[in-house]
């Protein structure tokens, strides 16, 4: 079920995204999906202004080459719960039954049954 509205970016970017069976996505969820895909298990509830964003950017900026892009895909699997407010960025994958607590900001992979929070996100509960 998709409450919407979804951002999704670039347009044509739809086809770099999953998701599984039963699993609910509120309101304002925006993907930035140029390139890398995101994939969203089963049975997965996403609450309301979530962003998941697989591009990033370097540190160091060269001149005529600018910061260029790091491009990397997200897994989320069955059973999450990310609260609103959360960002989850490239390269991370969230583990089944975790749980994203609301504003986290989730840049390493979350283990399976564990809750994280905070900017950046760590482990509060363990798995």
């Amino acid at each position: 079920m998709i409450w919407g509205p979804l951002t999704i970016r670039p347009l044509g970017g739809a086809r770099n995204i999953a998701i599984g069976s039963g699993s609910f996505l509120n309101t304002n969820i925006r993907f930035g999906v140029p390139s890398a895909p995101v994939t969203i298990g089963r049975n997965v509830q996403i609450g309301p202004n979530v962003s998941f964003e697989t591009v990033s950017h370097g540190l160091v900026y060269e001149p005529g080459k600018g910061r260029g892009d790091i491009v990397r895909p997200i897994v989320v699997e069955d059973e999450v719960w990310i609260a609103a407010g959360a960002i989850i960025t490239g390269g991370v994958t969230i583990g089944r039954g975790a749980v994203v607590v609301a504003g986290a900001v989730v840049s390493r992979d979350v283990a399976p049954g564990a809750v994280v929070g905070g900017v950046p996100a760590r482990e509060i509960v363990k798995a």
